[in-house]
């Protein structure tokens, strides 16, 4: 049985280091040169809006179903607020909204506690599954 063994190791043609054992003599094509990602990553920031401008007339905690929201000057109705992620010191949280003419649903994402340091970021539903991040200069509810 070992002598068969042996044989169908060797029935599969040449060992790796034998097939490559003698490519000194190839020449390689030259590599394509790669797109700058800085470019790409600039364009996206001068999208993105570095100031928001939110008026609340109360704490996104209280936000609930059927208040309205503002955002750039379009109304829009509050469908739920939910957890998203408990961080045991904080909440990341997200309101959801929607245009009921243009079939549109958002999400405002924020974390509870937190909004001092950093902004409500806004999520649109692309395709009934996948969140798309866009920006906004003014938030009011």
């Amino acid at each position: 049985m070992a002598k068969k063994k042996k044989d169908d190791e060797n029935s599969g043609g040449m060992s790796v280091d034998d097939a490559f054992a003698d490519d000194e003599d190839v020449v390689y094509q030259e590599s394509k040169p790669r797109e700058k990602k800085k470019e790409k990553q600039e364009e996206t920031q001068t999208q993105e809006v570095t100031e928001h401008i939110i008026k609340n007339s109360k704490p996104f905690e209280q936000v609930k179903k059927a208040d309205k929201i503002k955002l750039d000057g379009k109304e829009y109705e509050v469908d739920t607020q939910i957890i998203l992620m408990d961080h045991k010191i904080t909440k990341e949280m997200a309101i959801e909204f929607f245009d009921a003419k243009a079939d549109k649903d958002f999400q405002l994402r924020y974390f509870t506690g937190r909004l001092d340091v950093s902004d409500p970021e806004l999520y649109e539903l692309v395709n009934d599954f996948m969140y798309v991040k866009r920006f906004y200069k003014k938030l009011e509810f």
